[in-house]
C-alpha cells in the first residue's frame, strides 16, 4: 500500500507543471459562472430560433431587452472573471471584479467612443483598445493582482489591509493592464492576423488545417477578435471570406466533443452541462459553455477537438468553401456558406470525427481516471450517501457569511460552517480518504468512504505562514478514521502574527447532495455532529 501511495504521489508532483496550474487556474475561474453562462446561452438560442421563425423582429423593444439578458454575461466577461479568477488565486474576488470593470467603465470606454488622441498616463502612450467580451487581459490581470495582494498582506499592517490592500491593487493593476496587458494582446493579434493573411495567400489547405486546429484556443485567449476583421475586410473587397469557412469547423468539433461527452458520461452533472451548451452552440453558435466547461477542464479534449478542427478546416480550405456574410457558425447559419454542400462536409466531418474521438477515448486523462478508481475503489468511496459530518475542532460555532474570505462567506467553495476553535487539534470528522493536504499545511481535504469531500481550511491568509505553526500528522491518500488526529496547528502563535484562526469547514460537492444543514450552534466540541448531509 506504502508503495502504491508514493508512486501516485510522485506523479502528481511530476505532474504539477506549469501548463497544468495555468489551465487549473483558468478552469476554476470558469466553473462558478457555467450555470449563467448555460442560462444565458440558452437564450441567445431561443431569440435565434424565433428570429429565424419570423416570430419576432430584431428591431423590437422585446428582442433587444431579452438580448441584453442573453448577451450580458458575455459582453461583462471581464468582471466576472474578475471575480472568479482572483477567487481562485486566494485573493479578493470584488477586487477582481473591480478591476474587469474599470475596462467597460464609460470614462475610459468614452475616450474609445469619441477617437481621441494622443491619450496618455502619467506621460505613457496608451493604446486604445476594447475590452467587452474579452478574457485574456482580465486573466493576466488578475493573476497579477493576486501576486501583489498576497505582498501586501506581508507588508501592510492587518487592521489597514482591508482598505489600503484594494486601493493600491486598483492603482496598480488598472493601468497596467490598460498600458500592458491589454496592448499585448492587440500586438500578439496583429501578428496573428500577419501570419494567417500569409498562410491563406499560400495554400488553403495549410491555412485550414491551422485555423481549424487553433480557432478554439484562440477564443478562449480572447485573440480570435484580431482574426475578425480579416473576415469582414474580405467581404467587403470580394463579397467572399474563406477563412470564416475554415474556422467553422472548430465550434463543430466543440459540438462533436459535446456530444460524446454527452453519450460516454454517466455523471448526471456533466450531461446535463453538456446538454445545455449542445443547443446554443447548435443553434446559435455560442459554444462558450462547451469550451469553459470540458475545453479547458479536460486536456484530452483539448487535443480531441484540436484535431478533428484541422481535418475539418483543412477539407474546407482545399476545397474552396467561403462565407457569403459574417455569422457566427451553427446549424442555423449554414446557408451563410457556399456551395454550401461542400460546406457541410468539412464542418460534419469535424463534429463527427470529435464526437467519435471522445466516445473511443474518452475526455479524460488516464491520470484523473487512476486518482478517481483508487478512491472509488480502492478506499470504498462510492456514490454519495446520508451522512452526518462530525466536528473536526473543539470551539465555538460561525456562521459561514461571517467569514471576511469571500470564497467562503458566499459559499463559492461550498455549503458548511465554521469553527472559532479554542484547541490547536483537528481530528478526521468521517472515516475516509486525505485527498488533498495543502503544502502550506493549513488546509485539508477529506473524502469520506459516503462520498463526501470535505474541506477544513485553518484561519484567513494563514496559507502565507507557509506551514509555520502548522504540523501535519498525515499525509495525502493516508486512510484515516473518525477521531484520527490530522493537524496539530499553534492558535496563540498564529493569532500573535496577526492572522484571523476561524476555520471553514466546507462540502466542496455541495451540488450532489438535497441538503447541506449545519445543526450545531453556539460551542461545539470535536467529535459532536456538526453537519447533516441528504443525498
Amino acid at each position: 500500500m506504502q508503495s502504491n501511495d508514493t508512486t501516485i504521489e510522485n506523479n502528481t508532483q511530476q505532474e504539477e507543471t506549469i501548463v497544468n496550474k495555468i489551465l487549473e487556474a483558468i478552469s476554476g475561474s470558469f466553473v462558478p459562472i457555467l450555470g449563467v453562462l448555460a442560462g444565458s446561452g440558452l437564450i441567445s438560442a431561443l431569440l435565434s430560433i424565433l428570429k429565424t421563425l419570423g416570430w419576432i423582429s430584431p428591431e423590437s423593444g422585446t428582442y433587444a431587452i431579452l438580448s441584453s439578458a442573453g448577451h450580458a454575461v458575455f459582453y461583462f466577461f471581464p468582471v466576472f472573471l474578475g471575480i472568479t479568477m482572483a477567487n481562485k488565486l486566494g485573493a479578493n474576488g470584488y477586487v477582481g471584479g473591480a478591476i474587469g470593470a474599470a475596462l467597460l467603465e464609460p470614462n475610459y470606454t468614452g475616450l474609445i467612443a469619441s477617437q481621441a488622441q494622443d491619450v496618455s498616463f502619467l506621460g505613457i502612450p496608451v493604446m486604445l483598445a476594447t475590452y467587452s467580451s474579452t478574457v485574456f487581459p482580465i486573466l493576466i490581470a488578475a493573476s497579477i493582482y493576486a501576486l501583489l495582494n498576497k505582498f501586501l498582506q506581508k507588508v501592510i499592517y492587518q487592521e489597514l489591509q482591508m482598505f489600503v490592500n484594494p486601493m493600491i491593487s486598483l492603482l496598480v493593476v488598472v493601468p497596467l493592464t490598460i498600458l500592458i496587458f491589454g496592448p499585448f494582446g492587440t500586438y500578439v493579434g496583429e501578428g496573428l492576423s500577419f501570419v494567417i493573411q500569409f498562410l491563406s495567400d499560400k495554400s488553403g489547405l495549410i491555412t485550414g488545417a491551422v485555423m481549424g486546429a487553433s480557432w478554439s484556443f484562440l477564443t478562449i485567449l480572447g485573440l480570435h477578435w484580431a482574426v475578425i476583421p480579416i473576415f469582414l475586410a474580405n467581404l467587403a473587397a470580394t463579397g467572399l471570406d474563406p477563412i470564416s469557412a475554415m474556422v467553422a469547423a472548430a465550434p463543430f468539433a466543440q459540438i462533436g466533443m459535446g456530444l460524446g461527452v454527452f453519450f460516454k458520461t454517466q455523471d448526471k452533472k456533466l450531461k446535463t452541462l453538456a446538454g445545455s451548451g449542445l443547443l446554443p452552440s447548435a443553434l446559435a453558435g455560442t459554444t462558450e459553455i462547451i469550451t469553459y466547461g470540458f475545453l479547458v477542464r479536460y486536456k484530452r479534449t483539448m487535443i480531441i477537438v484540436g484535431v478533428a478542427g484541422a481535418i475539418g478546416g483543412a477539407i474546407n480550405g482545399l476545397l474552396g468553401v467561403s462565407g457569403m456574410a459574417f455569422a457566427l457558425p451553427s446549424f442555423l447559419s449554414i446557408p451563410v456558406f457556399t456551395p454550401v454542400g461542400l460546406y457541410l462536409i468539412g464542418v460534419l466531418t469535424s463534429l463527427v470525427l470529435a464526437m467519435v474521438l471522445t466516445l473511443v477515448f474518452g475526455y479524460e486523462s488516464k491520470r484523473n481516471k487512476a486518482l478517481a478508481e483508487k478512491t472509488s475503489k480502492e478506499f470504498g468511496i462510492g456514490k454519495v450517501k446520508n451522512e452526518l459530518i462530525l466536528s473536526p475542532l473543539t470551539g465555538n460555532v460561525v456562521p459561514l457569511n461571517e467569514i471576511s474570505d469571500p470564497l467562503f462567506s458566499t459559499e463559492t467553495v461550498g455549503k458548511g460552517i465554521a469553527i472559532d476553535p479554542t484547541d490547536g487539534e483537528i481530528i478526521s470528522p468521517v472515516d475516509g480518504v486525505i485527498t488533498t493536504l495543502f503544502p502550506s499545511k493549513h488546509a485539508i481535504g477529506i473524502t469520506s468512504d459516503d462520498g463526501a469531500e470535505i474541506l477544513i481550511y485553518v484561519g484567513i491568509n494563514t496559507i502565507n505562514l507557509n506551514g509555520e505553526f502548522f504540523t501535519p500528522h498525515v499525509k495525502q491518500w493516508d486512510r484515516v478514521n473518525k477521531g484520527d488526529l490530522l493537524i496539530q496547528f499553534d492558535i496563540d502563535a498564529i493569532k500573535a502574527a496577526g492572522y484571523d484562526i476561524k476555520t471553514p469547514v466546507v462540502i466542496t460537492n455541495t451540488e450532489e447532495y438535497v441538503d447541506v444543514k449545519p445543526i450545531k450552534d453556539g460551542c461545539v466540541q470535536a467529535n459532536d455532529g456538526l453537519i447533516q448531509l441528504n443525498a
